[in-house]
């Protein structure tokens, strides 16, 4: 609990069986959590077992994709504060803490894996991966003027209870891109957010959206086109209902 506010973690897991004891375990360490909520997405084999192995409560979203499966998690707890995260190892369960300190005055807090210093050896987020972020979060930032961000698909973030309810309603992805839709769709209501910096680790197994070169220079291309999509759509409705 902080500060009287009741606090979850949400965990999609589909391809973590080797990670998702130690993250459930890790995350479950800090004191400040009350309930951890593992979201089996079609696992592979063997991840229940895992699982069960903790005090963590097991949920099941049978439709494929991480949208699908975190908006699962954030219906299953009534927490007043929900930090969801990705199990493969990339995310420090301590960055807790810090989420939870500006949640005091934040609606919604997203983590960033710009920051060359909490980059650590043997993660995902090389030079071109960086740039590439950091130019998207600047575009982002000037569109709808908004608060400086240099990451739209770090999965590490806090949000309220209420402000998850203000735009669930336009968070829509089925697949990975609903973390940036996420953070665009807030940046388009003007959501009281920040962007904190967080440590990156080197994930376990490999990603089956960003493992090679070409993947992650068609998700950086998808990422681009979809902000024009929300910006455009928003200009449209001012113009609707001007």
């Amino acid at each position: 609990m902080w500060y009287k506010k009741t606090v979850a973690v949400v965990l999609p897991t589909y391809r973590e069986k080797n990670s998702i004891y130690r993250a459930i375990k890790e995350f479950g360490a800090n004191k400040f959590v009350d309930e951890i909520i593992v979201v089996d997405n079609n696992a592979e084999a063997g991840t229940i077992e895992e699982i069960k192995k903790t005090k963590a409560k097991l949920v099941k979203e049978k439709r494929q994709g991480y949208g699908y499966a975190i908006r699962k998690g954030l219906a299953s707890t009534k927490a007043d504060l929900i930090i969801v995260a990705e199990p493969d190892g990339s995310f420090d369960g301590k960055d807790v803490t810090k989420l939870l300190a500006y949640s005091d005055d934040f609606d919604v807090v997203f983590g960033s894996r710009t920051h060359l210093p909490l980059i650590q050896k043997g993660s995902d987020m090389n030079l071109l991966k960086r740039y590439g972020d950091v130019l998207l979060g600047k575009l982002v930032t000037l569109l709808f003027l908004c608060y400086p961000l240099t990451d739209l698909g770090c999965t590490l973030r806090l949000t309220s209870k209420t402000a998850w309810q203000a735009v669930s309603k336009e968070c829509l992805a089925a697949g990975g891109i609903f973390a940036s839709e996420w953070v665009l769709v807030s940046a388009k209501n003007n959501v009281r957010f920040i962007e904190i910096p967080i440590n990156y680790r080197s994930r376990i197994g490999k990603s089956s959206l960003s493992d090679t070169l070409s993947k992650k220079i068609g998700w950086g291309i998808k990422k681009f086109f979809y902000i024009w999509k929300v910006f455009i759509y928003k200009n449209l409705n001012k113009k609707l209902y001007a």
